[in-house]
């Protein structure tokens, strides 16, 4: 029975390696060059497709194969199992000493690496807080935003516009940017409150092309598509820094942002405001039958969410000093959506893990340019498949009810 099944699974691997070899034969086996107008062929890029699609599919099936059984085990059982990143991450023997660990070396950093390592890490930090942001609209409210790169382009414009028609700094900026988010949330959740998932995605979608859009031809408000320019980095009590400088200052910069971030949608997981966005996400009807006021709870989840991109929007003006429509794109909703979604909805930790993971993992992987969008869509395939809740799983609150003196009466 065994020897059968691993036959046919070797024989369809083989079949998808021969599909691959033949899919991928024009780029990878035929190579023009026009200097000399000649056709080289390269046979060796087709044996080693054919190799490495055979050995992954031939894998692929082996923990698909796995994953079934496993299922089907803890059925039979009926036992409740305790996912293993839970276990560790609920462990304080091991939670205390490596956080202890990451703080050191988060304050050495900027210290012992470059200044183009340091920056890379204030952009990856910089995704954090935005990942938690968008958790509060798409992972505790349940609320699907694809336009949320709308509210951090209105950070990062309500700075480079106040600064470039009335010089206003940096830390005046700062709360102004996330009011402005804010009211350009509330003004989203209005007209999309009678709306739930994919025509409340379809619409978020197009609010952020809207936003977009209207900042690349409103050449009188926002200058167009040339930006603004010369935008000053934050300042500190009035010192001069260098770039360097002002590079590691915007890091620790952020590591404090990163730090009142968590505290706050910590703490907002445990109050009321964050049970009723959970239960606004479990059951709409069941919410608005047990008193919940839902018109309340989405407008206060998107105000919320949208203010911590605000903030965002304007640190990333000050970091590089130039902004323009073209940096808020979709693909950026998309990325932030992508780090929510690979951390695990509703998990703060595993959303700083998806942050780091999805914008420093481009960055190192620059050896493998031609191949570094292959190997990262492989690895969001493989989650999706087989970690489906992300890499660290909201933890569902469970209550039970048991009767004093039960046991003993069995």
């Amino acid at each position: 029975m065994y020897a059968t099944k691993y036959t046919e699974e070797l024989r369809q691997s083989f079949i998808i390696s021969l599909w691959f070899m033949f899919l991928t034969f024009p780029v990878m086996v035929i190579r023009v060059n026009t200097i000399e107008n000649v056709v080289e062929w390269r046979w060796m890029n087709m044996m080693y497709v054919g190799c490495g699609s055979f050995v992954l599919s031939f894998f692929w099936r082996y923990l698909s194969g796995r994953k079934i059984s496993g299922r089907k085990r803890i059925t039979e059982a009926r036992e409740e199992t305790i996912p293993l990143t839970r276990r560790i991450f609920g462990d304080r023997r091991i939670v205390l000493p490596v956080t202890g660990i990451l703080s050191v070396f988060a304050l050495i950093f900027p210290f012992v690496f470059s200044i183009y390592q340091t920056n890379i890490m204030t952009a990856a930090l910089m995704y954090v807080v935005l990942g938690l942001g968008l958790n509060i609209v798409v992972g505790q409210a349940g609320l699907l935003n694809l336009g949320y790169v709308a509210f951090y382009a209105a950070g990062a414009y309500t700075y480079a516009l106040l600064y470039y028609h009335f010089g206003v700094g940096f830390w005046v900026a700062l709360p102004l940017g996330a009011l402005a988010a804010t009211f350009l949330g509330i003004l989203l959740a209005l007209p999309v409150l009678r709306l739930r998932g994919d025509y409340l995605a379809i619409v978020t979608l197009g609010f952020g092309e809207i936003t977009r859009i209207t900042l690349e031809n409103w050449n009188e408000f926002s200058l167009g598509p040339s930006g603004i320019s010369g935008i000053p980095r934050p300042g500190f009590f009035g010192m001069e820094m260098n770039i360097q400088e002002a590079t590691i200052y915007l890091y620790f910069l952020m590591i404090v942002l990163c730090i009142i971030t968590i505290f706050v949608v910590n703490r907002l997981q445990d109050s009321r405001i964050g049970r009723a966005l959970i239960a606004l996400r479990e059951d709409e009807i069941a919410c608005q039958a047990m008193g919940i006021d839902k018109t309340r709870v989405k407008l206060t989840a998107f105000a919320l969410g949208s203010t911590w991109a605000g903030l965002v929007g304007v640190i990333f003006a000050a970091k590089t000093t130039f902004v323009n429509p073209a940096s808020f794109t979709f693909l950026e909703s998309a990325m932030i959506l992508s780090i929510v979604v690979l951390g695990g909805m509703g998990s703060i930790t595993g959303i700083i893990i998806g942050a780091l993971i999805l914008i420093l993992l481009p960055e190192y992987l620059r050896a493998f340019s031609d191949y570094r969008m292959l190997l990262f869509g492989i690895i969001m395939v493989i989650m999706m498949i087989f970690r489906p809740q992300g890499i660290v799983s909201g933890i569902r609150r469970t209550y039970e009810f048991h009767l004093e003196g039960s046991e003993s009466k069995k």
